[in-house]
């Protein structure tokens, strides 16, 4: 533990009494179910991108970055690379169908056109995919807090379970898109400041390749070919099957506004994880031997200006909270519309809606805390990378077909294949080779199910032109 001095303590203060007031203002806007979930689709660019980054730049972005560059170097740029890429797609190609499926969630979506047994399903692995991302964002936390604080990895756990039910039960989207973009902000200075920092404390490029062995650490499939393609792959269709980065998109006032947000996202994120990897590689070249998960608190701690570096602790704290708080309430919501308001009480109204809501963010969270306890020494990245392969695996081939394939897929095929991907990446994890990311069989599997629905309806089609009645009146 590093003991924090008078003015480190002074710039956290003053950096969570700002960010704290954003986010008072930001609750006087939240008047029903609707604007907590989707701001009644009166956001600007800047919110949604806010919003999308408000969770996609987080704990695992920047403590998680470092400490994956710390033991691999450039593979740990993968996690924010494929985040920007994801966002560039989902712009590019993705915007105009999901705005315009007037849909608050990915399992409405896909209801709509598979009928009622995608609802279920759906939202059972969207939501276990998410919260995988959660439990890497209070890892984030935990990591950051015992090196600021003379506290347990279980208390600082609770700390930051705390935090995150704060920071979004009292704002929704508005709360983290505001507060997202003053994150933002603070967050590209500190990593702008802290990668020049660590770039010229290094040597130089000339320094770190005279430190470092080509491979793995200027490699971007250091940890092997298959295995960070996967970390990437995982990211890009993460993006575009969760349901928080969807719901972020859809509250864009406009699909002009919407499609900004994105674009927004995917030119800013990526910069972020090279400003993180060599924050990594400095903290291994100058003290080798800490807890890898420990190297961007220590190096805020040991080479920035203590007044700057309270306020990039406070960022980091921010970042961390906010990340795993806009992950809690994309599974609220999905919980809220698709199994709240569909089985259990058809006839809620907006209020009882809005409880609920809390109520999930606040559950989820606790179970959180549950689930990390027996893995608090897990590398952050990892759950991040399994968490987008797990949600992509069961809905990304879906939601494709939802939207681009309307009518063509039959819909037996289409939810099984929602079941076979992800449960084939489970099992696949136990079962196929090490190098090999199981997320190609899921993948794999999910795809092959929707194209036998699309070739079954096909037949269906030829067969039923094949013996379709003869009006013979209209031929005499």
């Amino acid at each position: 533990m590093l003991d924090l001095n008078a003015a480190h303590i002074t710039g956290i203060f003053i950096t969570l009494a700002g960010i704290t007031l954003v986010g008072i203002y930001s609750g006087r806007n939240i008047k029903s179910s609707a604007d907590f979930a989707v701001g009644s689709r009166r956001a600007g660019s800047l919110i949604v991108a806010g919003t999308i980054m408000g969770t996609l730049v987080g704990g695992a972005s920047t403590i998680g970055t470092a400490q994956l560059a710390f033991v691999y170097g450039f593979s740990a740029w993968w996690f924010n690379l494929g985040a920007g890429m994801g966002c560039l797609i989902l712009a590019l190609f993705f915007a105009k169908p999901l705005y315009n499926t007037n849909k608050c969630t990915v399992p409405q979506m896909l209801v709509e056109e598979f009928g009622t047994g995608a609802g279920p399903i759906s939202s059972l692995f969207s939501s276990l995919g998410i919260f995988l991302s959660v439990v890497a964002q209070v890892l984030s936390a935990v990591a950051l807090l015992t090196a600021m604080l003379n506290i347990s990895p279980l208390s600082a756990a609770m700390v930051s379970i705390i935090l995150m039910a704060a920071y979004v039960v009292f704002g929704g989207v508005w709360g983290t898109g505001l507060v997202g973009i003053a994150k933002l902000l603070l967050i590209y200075l500190s990593m702008l400041v802290g990668g020049i920092i660590a770039f010229s404390g290094g040597g130089g490029l000339a320094g770190y390749r005279a430190a470092f062995p080509a491979f793995p650490y200027f490699s971007l499939f250091g940890r092997g070919f298959w295995i960070d393609f996967a970390a990437g792959f995982s990211l890009i269709i993460g993006v575009l099957s969760t349901q928080t980065y969807i719901q972020a998109l859809i509250s864009g006032r406009s699909l002009k506004e919407a499609r900004a947000g994105a674009l927004i996202s995917a030119l800013v994120i990526p910069p972020i994880g090279v400003a993180g990897t060599f924050i990594g590689l400095y903290m291994r070249m100058h003290f080798p031997d800490i807890n890898p998960a420990l190297a961007f608190p220590y190096f805020v701690l040991k080479t920035l200006n203590p007044w700057f570096g309270g306020i990039v602790l406070a960022t980091l704290l921010i970042a961390t909270v906010g990340g795993g708080a806009g992950l809690a309430l994309g599974i609220a919501t999905i919980f809220t519309n698709d199994i709240y308001g569909r089985y259990i009480n058809k006839d809620a109204d907006d209020a009882s809606r809005l409880r609920f809501t809390r109520f999930m963010i606040v559950s989820v969270l606790a179970m959180t805390l549950i689930f990390i306890a027996g893995n608090i020494k897990s590398l952050i990245l990892d759950w991040n990378f399994m968490s987008m392969g797990l949600r992509g695996a069961g809905i990304f081939i879906p939601l494709c077909a939802a939207l681009f394939f309307k009518g063509r897929i039959n819909k037996n095929f289409a939810v099984f294949s929602m079941v076979i991907g992800p449960l084939s990446m489970i099992f696949g994890k136990n079962l196929l080779p090490k190098d090999f990311d199981p997320l190609f069989l899921g993948i794999a599997m999910n795809f092959l199910a929707v194209l036998a629905g699309f070739i079954w309806e096909n037949i269906k089609e030829k067969v039923s032109d094949k013996w379709k009645p003869v009006d013979f009146q209209s031929k005499t």
